[in-house]
């Protein structure tokens, strides 16, 4: 495979738009990439979308064709790819792909969302098909998101003695680090007396513990190395890209099904664990390589438990690491220097690419506001329906 770079980032940032359409989003993401790239539509070879159910271009989630119809007319390769929140991922393994092999030397990924209110909610319009594995969750055994991820803080408070307080200060962590970045849509540092404060969603998850839904749009594209030399831009690699989907016997499987009694010896959340192992090989690096990492932190359970999960440290010194400080951008693991969802709101199909044009401004330098001191590796990770799960390592 041919190395591959990123030649130019973007993003639009998060909130609620009602007025602007999700084609708005991703073509202003989009231009703010390739101008960043020093490259015009015309240059581009391929695009690739991640694409959902929640606003789909054309009816049909064909985003990447209604972008190009409403700006370049090329005739260029037009893909769109689903995955649910890990959609964006998805995309940038696409276009990592396309190039790696050869079939062209510029492509460009976007992710694009605007999302209808509630706890990432089911499409609306969706079937109630009790076939859907998902559908039987949310309304047969009442198991919305926040309900299980309040499940898995709960087993966590049970077998580490996670405390109310630790919990609150990962969301305290995610605001304070959201303070200087303008893309983020909630930048007021909350306390921890604040957090337990604020409504209790799902017990033991308060309301500042959880991420929102935000609208939201992020693009890159990548190249060649000879195309990034020639452009003159910072040097960046895409040494690991990797997509993986659930293993028989994780025990996360959020329905109870015969493989979750098959054993302990699959990761929990596999589908991510899986990506990110397969990234760190591709990479030819480890966790002990890694100077920043941005996740899916859609609650404060995540920021302690995905590092662990990920082989950065061992099951429960999640807990110790926040305490102490090793978890800020200043830290030996700073996790989401960018704000992370909390900070965000999760746009689903946008978050995998935005997470991405985060790691590239931290190791080009230009994180202003919430830069990672001499960072030259950074990881991605995140989760999407139907178990799937994505990941990248960046290098400078």
């Amino acid at each position: 495979m041919r190395p591959v770079y990123i030649l130019g980032v973007g993003a639009h940032p998060w909130g609620k738009f009602p007025n602007k359409p999700q084609l708005q989003l991703a073509i202003e993401a989009l231009g703010a990439a390739l101008r960043d790239a020093r490259l015009a539509w015309s240059d581009l070879q391929g695009l690739v979308a991640a694409s959902s159910r929640f606003e789909g271009g054309m009816g049909w989630g064909l985003h990447a064709n209604e972008i190009l119809q409403a700006v370049a007319e090329q005739g260029i390769a037009a893909i769109n790819v689903g995955g649910g929140c890990a959609a964006g991922g998805i995309a940038v393994q696409t276009a990592f792909s396309m190039i790696a092999s050869g079939q062209c030397d510029i492509v460009a990924a976007v992710g694009a969302e605007r999302m209808p209110k509630g706890f990432i909610p089911r499409p609306p319009g969706i079937p109630n098909d009790i076939t859907d594995t998902d559908y039987l969750r949310w309304v047969a055994m009442g198991a919305t998101n926040p309900a299980y991820w309040a499940m898995e803080t709960r087993r966590r408070m049970h077998d580490f003695g996670t405390r109310p307080e630790t919990l609150a200060k990962a969301s305290v962590l995610m605001h304070r680090n959201a303070v200087g970045n303008p893309l983020a849509r909630y930048r007021k540092e909350c306390t921890v007396q604040e957090v337990l404060a604020s409504p209790m969603v799902s017990d033991p998850l308060h309301i500042l513990e959880i991420c929102a839904v935000s609208d939201g749009a992020a693009a890159l594209v990548l190249g060649t190395e000879a195309q990034a030399r020639k452009l003159g831009v910072p040097l960046v690699q895409v040494a690991g890209c990797a997509v993986a989907t659930g293993q028989f016997g994780d025990p996360s499987a959020r329905i109870p099904t015969v493989s979750m009694a098959a054993g302990t010896t699959t990761a929990h959340t596999s589908e991510v664990v899986g990506a990110v192992r397969r990234a760190f090989e591709m990479a030819g690096v480890g966790p002990q390589d890694v100077d920043v990492v941005e996740m899916a932190d859609n609650t404060a359970w995540h920021v302690l438990a995905w590092p662990e999960f990920f082989g950065f440290y061992e099951p429960g010194q999640g807990d110790w690491m926040l305490d102490n400080g090793q978890l800020d951008i200043g830290g030996k693991l700073p996790i989401n220097p960018s704000g992370g969802f909390l900070s965000f709101g999760e746009a689903t199909t946008a978050q995998g690419v935005l997470q991405i044009c985060e790691l590239a401004w931290q190791l080009r330098g230009q994180a202003q506001g919430h830069q990672v001191p001499g960072a030259k590796v950074g990881l991605s990770a995140v989760l999407g329906l139907g178990a799937n799960g994505a990941s990248v390592v960046l290098k400078a």
